[in-house]
C-alpha cells in the first residue's frame, strides 16, 4: 500500500477537525478556549449580578419611601433577580446574536453547532442553565463540564446545541520559499519545465507544513516530491531533497510571477487598439 502523501494528510486532519457544510465544504470554526471562555463568563458574572445586588440596594433604601411591605419586596426581589440572571442575558445574546459584554472583550461569539446563528430558544436555554452552573456555583459546575469536553462547552452549550466560537483567529500567512543559497547559480542556468498541479499543491503543502513533520516523514516525503520533480528538471544539481524542491518551487513561482507581468504589459499595449474607435468613426454620447 502506498504511503499517504503530506497533502492527503493534512486535507484528512482538517476535515475531520472541521465543519462539514451540506455543499462538502470545510469551514475552519476554531472554539475559544477554556481559559478565554472562563475570562468573558467571569466578566459577564460581575456584570449580572453586579445589576441584580444594585437593583436589591436600591429596593432596600427606598422601600420606607415608596412604603413597601416585605412580600411587596420580596416579590419585587425575586422578579429583579429572573430579569437580571435570565431574562437580561438572553435578550442580549439574542440581540446581538450572541454576543455579550465578556464575549466582545475575550473575542468570542455563541452560535450553533452548524456553525449559524443562535435563536430564542437557544439563549434561553443557556441563559436558565447558566442560573444553575454559573450563578449558584459561581462557575464551578461550568468549569467542571467545560474541561471535560473539546470545545469547552458548558451544560447549558450541551442542551442547547451551542459552543462559543473564536471570532479573533490570527490569519494564516504562508511562508515564501525563495532559492536556496547553494542553488543559485545552479537556478541561472536550470530549466524548470510546467509541472502537473497536483505535484505543485503536493510540494507546497510539503514546504508549509515541514516544520510541524517528524524527521523521518520529513526526509521521507521530501526524497519522494524530489523524484516525482526530477523529471521535469534539467540539469539535477545535486543537493539533498528538500533543498531541492524547494528551488523548484521558488524558481516556478518567480517565471509564472514574470510570465504575469509579461502579459499585463502587452494588453497594456493592446489596449487603445482595443478600446480605441475605427479610423474616421465620429465620437457620440
Amino acid at each position: 500500500m502506498a504511503a499517504p502523501r503530506a497533502g492527503d494528510i493534512s486535507e484528512q486532519e482538517a476535515y475531520a477537525s472541521s465543519l462539514i457544510t451540506g455543499e462538502a465544504v470545510a469551514l475552519d470554526l476554531r472554539p475559544t478556549s477554556f481559559v478565554m471562555r472562563a475570562a468573558g463568563a467571569a466578566i459577564d458574572f460581575i456584570v449580572y449580578l453586579g445589576a441584580y445586588v444594585g437593583i436589591t440596594v436600591a429596593l432596600y433604601n427606598y422601600a420606607g419611601i415608596f412604603f413597601l411591605d416585605s412580600a411587596i419586596g420580596a416579590a419585587i426581589g425575586v422578579a429583579s433577580l429572573v430579569m437580571c440572571l435570565i431574562v437580561a442575558p438572553t435578550a442580549v445574546e439574542l440581540l446581538t446574536h450572541g454576543k455579550s459584554l465578556g464575549k466582545l472583550a475575550v473575542g468570542a461569539r455563541i452560535v450553533r453547532d452548524d456553525g449559524g446563528a443562535i435563536g430564542f430558544r437557544h439563549a434561553f436555554i443557556r441563559a436558565l442553565l447558566a442560573f444553575l452552573e454559573i450563578f449558584t456555583t459561581f462557575g464551578g459546575f461550568a468549569a467542571l463540564v467545560g474541561l471535560l469536553n473539546d470545545k469547552s462547552k458548558r451544560l447549558g452549550d450541551l442542551v442547547a446545541g451551542t459552543y462559543s466560537q473564536n471570532e479573533r483567529v490570527s490569519p494564516a500567512i504562508s511562508p515564501i520559499f525563495a532559492v536556496p543559497v547553494q542553488l543559485e547559480a545552479w537556478a541561472r542556468t536550470a530549466d524548470v519545465a510546467r509541472m502537473p498541479d497536483r505535484l505543485t499543491r503536493r510540494i507546497a503543502q510539503f514546504l508549509k507544513q515541514a516544520g510541524r513533520l517528524t524527521p523521518a516523514s520529513r526526509s521521507r516525503l521530501a526524497r519522494e516530491l524530489a523524484i516525482e520533480s526530477s523529471i521535469y528538471v534539467s540539469p539535477l544539481p545535486n543537493v539533498d531533497p528538500e533543498l531541492f524542491i524547494a528551488a523548484v518551487a521558488a524558481m516556478r513561482r518567480e517565471r509564472e510571477f514574470t510570465a504575469l507581468q509579461l502579459e499585463d504589459r502587452r494588453l497594456e499595449l493592446l489596449g487603445p487598439a482595443l478600446t480605441g474607435l475605427p479610423h474616421g468613426f465620429p465620437k457620440r454620447g
